[in-house]
């Protein structure tokens, strides 16, 4: 492969002269169309490190409320960290997601917190609060100073909760009495919380340990009345919003396609596969544009959100999933065995994007746009 003509798929900015600016990641598709070189300048210094990224997240913090307002902006800035590093992604898009949470739900946020969101409910597992001093869904009546230290108090086990470890607070999701499930602030520091990383073992985002936590009577405070944390239109953003960091990963896959060609021209099978990349990385981009401005112009809300954020979290999964398909074929083992930088990245994204559940998430994107059924005429000509 060599050097490419295609000047829509340069990686890098330029200026006026043509020439590559070095403040942006080299490596990324297209990124002057769609990236923050400012951003990425900042998230290359801590990139890997996952206390270091939950420092960049604070230190960012007032970012999160543009969603609704200036959605690009925040779609830009976390496909910005995707393609820098996806452990800086992972660790960052929480917290800027809880603290939108909280303003959307107008909730005091403790100054210098770093915040994780826990929505998680899989069989066999039960998280459920309750009043502080009553009784409690486990026999558990809450600590005597409840309502001093939380409103309610939750106890049980919550699985799939992401740096744990790391973290000062989280918006977790409980099982209440009488309603659907609420969305609780929570602190991790309390001594009713445990948290047990022993079952993590991946390949991928390795030092985003992701645990199981037992709470046991730890004080809580709600956050928006039962039920609101789905119902909100914020839920499909924050979606959409991990999209944009899938989109950012795999603009970075793609361009170690791009690289290579700069050094071994390019036969015919590598220029499918350029194209290809090329053509699914744009229609990704033009999805995740187009979402930013419905939500900007308040056409994003209840079903329209909802479906939304159904169909651009597919067209960004399915762009990125090609996207590491062609290039394995094009690149072969060679990347994968000999360079750890596009090897871990490969492995990272990989896991990250079974966040999307494939053919259940599409099943239910059809149900989204499903007709409804025609009644048919009965032998008798009446219509059943």
């Amino acid at each position: 492969m060599g050097t490419t003509t295609d000047t829509t798929a340069t990686t890098g900015s330029t200026d006026t002269s043509g020439a590559a600016t070095a403040d942006v990641p080299s490596h990324a598709w297209s990124f002057a169309r769609w990236g923050d070189s400012g951003l990425a300048a900042a998230a290359g210094e801590v990139a890997g490190d996952v206390d270091g990224s939950v420092d960049l997240a604070r230190s960012l913090g007032d970012l999160a409320p543009d969603v609704g307002r200036d959605t690009w902006r925040v779609f830009s800035a976390l496909a910005t960290l995707g393609a820098v590093d996806l452990t800086t992604a992972r660790t960052v898009e929480p917290h800027w997601d809880a603290l939108a949470i909280l303003d959307q739900a107008a909730h005091p946020v403790p100054e210098g917190g770093s915040w994780g969101v826990w929505a998680a409910a899989p069989p066999g597992t039960t998280l459920a609060g309750a009043p502080a001093g009553s009784a409690g869904p486990a026999g558990s009546t809450g600590p005597a100073d409840g309502n001093a230290r939380g409103d309610w108090v939750l106890s049980g086990t919550k699985p799939w909760c992401s740096l744990a470890d790391h973290l000062s607070h989280a918006l977790v999701t409980a099982s209440v009495a009488d309603g659907p499930p609420r969305l609780f602030a929570v602190a991790l520091r309390d001594g009713g919380v445990s948290v047990d990383p022993t079952a993590w073992a991946p390949r991928g985002l390795r030092d985003v340990t992701t645990s199981t936590v037992t709470f046991v009577d730890v004080p809580a405070t709600p956050v928006g009345e039962p039920g609101w944390y789905l119902e909100r239109p914020g839920f499909a953003w924050g979606g959409i919003g991990v999209a944009a960091v899938w989109f950012g990963g795999a603009a970075a896959v793609a361009g170690r396609l791009w690289s290579t060609a700069r050094t071994r021209r390019p036969d015919q099978i590598a220029l499918l596969h350029l194209g290809a990349c090329e053509a699914v990385l744009d229609g990704a981009l033009v999805a995740l544009r187009h979402a930013a401005t419905a939500i900007d112009e308040g056409r994003a809300d209840g079903e329209e959100g909802r479906l939304l954020a159904a169909r651009v979290r597919a067209q960004v999964a399915a762009a990125a999933e090609e996207v590491l398909a062609r290039v394995g074929h094009a690149l072969g083992p060679g990347p994968l065995a000999l360079d750890p930088e596009h090897a871990g990245r490969v492995a990272d994204l990989t896991l990250y994007l079974r966040q999307h559940h494939a053919e259940r998430d599409l099943a239910a994107l059809g149900a989204l746009v499903a007709p409804p059924l025609e009644a048919s005429p009965s032998r008798d000509g009446a219509a059943t």
